[in-house]
């Protein structure tokens, strides 16, 4: 089974030969930021490279969304959600919420953390876990922050 970003780099070929310029235009955007990451970091290029960069890049779009939905900017809405179908596409699934519950709470247990203080900790426990490239941080905080007193 081919990686994420080999799916990737066959699929930018694809377009391109198919004359579908938007989607080669995506595309491409996303291999230059996956491998700008790859040289800022000094690391080779890996599946969690790929969705950390694929999850910034939806992210960095869904937020330039927002703001074009606050200005009235229907035509640059319809462009960016078109955009955040396809990156979307090359994202791993994520993990049930069942799941995700269940590794915060092992992960409060580790650590031992009993305030939100010791959040960082927590945190850091789940970096280092398996699953943690299919994991939503942003979602996960605000998990981890209900949870402790």
């Amino acid at each position: 089974m081919p990686s994420i970003y080999e799916r990737l780099r066959s699929d930018i070929i694809t377009a391109m030969k198919a004359r579908d310029s938007k989607t080669a235009l995506i595309l491409r955007t996303l291999d230059a930021a996956i491998q700008r990451s790859s040289m800022d970091l000094g690391k080779p290029i890996d599946d969690g490279l790929v969705t950390t960069a694929l999850r910034k890049s939806v992210k960095n779009l869904a937020d330039a969304r927002a703001e074009f939905e606050k200005g009235g900017r229907s035509d640059l809405v319809a462009g960016n959600s078109a955009e955040i179908a396809v990156l979307e596409a090359y994202l791993p699934k994520g993990l049930e919420p069942a799941q995700v519950d269940a590794l915060i709470a092992d992960a409060i247990r580790s650590t031992g953390a009993t305030s939100k203080k010791e959040m960082g900790k927590v945190i850091a426990a789940l970096k280092i876990h398996p699953d943690a490239g299919s994991l939503d941080f942003g979602a996960v905080s605000k998990l981890i922050q209900a949870r402790l007193p």
